[in-house]
């Protein structure tokens, strides 16, 4: 059985790595969209995980893609316990979850759910997008500082690893469009310019403005999706207080049944 420390230690690594899951739509952690209702560490050191989505029918697509993630964060937990994933309050929860208990893996479980859908290629568009989204953060936010276009587009890694920001967007942006653009472009030289398309063309500075527009059209249709998404969920439920760090959710038509009557079906 764990100690307390112990315990604690690996509540805060859990949380941890579930955070460095994303929306593969939104680009934001499923820590901060509320998608994890439950994660605990049991006394036996195994990890049961309760999640939601906002909606009863959100892509099964979208739900593989955020599930799958969940579990390899799981996987790479320094202890390598046992785990539970129980998926909430949607379409293809039964199939989900009994998948789950018979042991498939999550590839298995939702190869008949996403028919002939290429989720190969569904990662990379999100990829894409998270890249954009990233890449104009910082860029707004290096405009911000005072730099120039000439400046800007010239910078390399190790120019672009000093760089500093107010706490903000690009600040937060900063490290992950680092890790966006070394993921896309593995081999690339520490010397080569930062900021290209996600073709790895070079932008010249007199088209950067166009290039800012084209981005700026990506962000909104992701904080479009993000506002709804969230709204969606506060329609549907009623978010708690955290509590020891786990953000809980609870039915919000439920929590407004008086008491001794039942839900109409």
């Amino acid at each position: 059985m764990a100690t307390a420390s112990v315990s604690s230690s690996r509540e805060k690594e859990l949380w941890r790595r579930l955070g460095e899951v994303n929306d593969p739509e939104l680009d934001e952690p499923i820590t901060e969209m509320g998608f994890v209702e439950r994660a605990e560490v049991t006394s036996d050191g195994s990890v049961e995980i309760d999640f939601r989505l906002p909606t009863y029918w959100c892509s099964p697509n979208f739900a593989f893609l955020m599930l799958d993630g969940v579990r390899k964060a799981l996987d790479q937990l320094s202890w390598a316990p046992a785990y539970r994933v129980k998926l909430h309050d949607h379409m293809f929860a039964e199939e989900v979850n009994r998948g789950m208990a018979e042991g498939k893996t999550f590839g298995d479980i939702f190869a008949v759910l996403a028919e002939d859908q290429d989720l190969g290629a569904l990662r990379e568009t999100f990829r894409m997008k998270a890249f954009k989204r990233r890449q104009e953060a910082v860029l707004r936010g290096l405009r911000q500082h005072g730099l120039t276009d000439r400046e800007i587009i010239g910078m390399d890694l190790p120019a672009y690893d000093v760089a500093r920001f107010e706490p903000g967007e690009a600040a937060k942006q900063q490290p992950r469009y680092r890790a966006a653009l070394l993921e896309r472009f593995p081999d690339r030289r520490a010397d080569a310019p930062v900021f290209v398309t996600w073709e790895g063309q070079k932008i010249p500075p007199s088209a950067l403005n166009a290039h800012l527009a084209e981005l700026r059209g990506v962000r909104i249709n992701m904080e479009f999706n993000g506002a709804l998404c969230r709204g969606l969920k506060q329609t549907r439920y009623k978010e708690l207080d955290v509590i020891d760090g786990e953000p809980t959710l609870v039915d919000f038509i439920m929590d407004r049944v008086p008491a001794g009557t039942a839900p109409a079906a």
